[in-house]
C-alpha cells in the first residue's frame, strides 16, 4: 500500500514541526491501561465497539489515543494515519471497476463466533461528491495522514490514474495539499 502522507494530507497538519514518521494506531477503549491501547495499525476494520459507523469509532480511537499519549507525558504531538479507499469516478473504466460495487456503506461481520466487527467503506462517487462523503468521515478529521489503498491487481498505470483523478479532482476540494 502506498504512503503518500506528503502529498495527500489533511492541512494544516497537526504538528508541522514534527518531523518523526507517522505512527498509525487504532486504540480500544475498552482496555484497562490507557498507555497500552496503541497496540496495532490502522486497519480497514475492527471490533464494532458501539453500532457507530465505523469512521466515528476510528475517530473516537484516534481522540482516545491522543489523550493517553498526552497523558503518558510525551513531549511531542503523535502523528496518525487512517488508511482508505478512494476512487474518484473519472471516465468509463472508474464506473466498470467501481461505479456499482454497492460499497458504498460499512460492512458487518463476525469474527469467530461471537465478536462483530465493523469494516469501513469504500469511497466511489464523481469528484464533487466523494468531497462531500469524505468531509464527512470523522476519522479522516482527526488523523494527520491519510494513506491510499490502490488495487495493484489493475496495474501500475491504471493506479498512477486513480492517484492523479484524487489529486486533481478531490484533493483540492477538501484543502489537501
Amino acid at each position: 500500500m502506498p504512503c503518500f502522507n506528503r502529498s495527500i494530507s489533511p492541512w494544516p497538519p497537526r504538528s508541522s514541526a514534527s518531523t518523526a514518521p507517522t505512527i498509525a494506531c487504532i486504540t480500544s477503549p475498552a482496555s484497562s491501561d490507557r498507555r497500552s491501547r496503541c497496540s496495532r495499525p490502522s486497519a480497514p476494520g475492527q471490533d464494532d465497539e458501539s453500532g457507530e459507523p465505523f469512521h466515528v469509532q476510528q475517530a473516537a480511537q484516534i481522540r482516545a489515543y491522543r489523550a493517553a499519549w498526552a497523558e503518558a507525558g510525551h513531549e511531542r504531538a503523535p502523528r496518525v494515519s487512517v488508511s482508505r479507499s478512494i476512487f474518484a469516478l473519472v471516465d468509463a473504466r472508474d464506473h466498470a471497476y467501481f461505479g456499482g460495487d454497492g460499497k458504498g456503506q460499512d460492512q458487518i461481520g463476525l469474527i469467530g463466533e461471537t465478536t462483530r466487527a465493523i469494516f469501513g467503506r469504500s469511497y466511489a462517487a464523481e469528484p464533487d461528491v466523494l468531497v462531500e462523503e469524505l468531509k464527512q468521515d470523522e476519522a479522516i478529521t482527526e488523523a494527520d495522514t491519510l494513506l491510499l489503498t490502490v488495487p495493484n491487481q489493475l496495474g501500475v498505470d491504471y493506479n498512477v490514474h486513480v492517484l492523479g483523478a484524487i489529486l486533481k479532482h478531490v484533493a483540492p476540494g477538501l484543502g489537501w495539499r
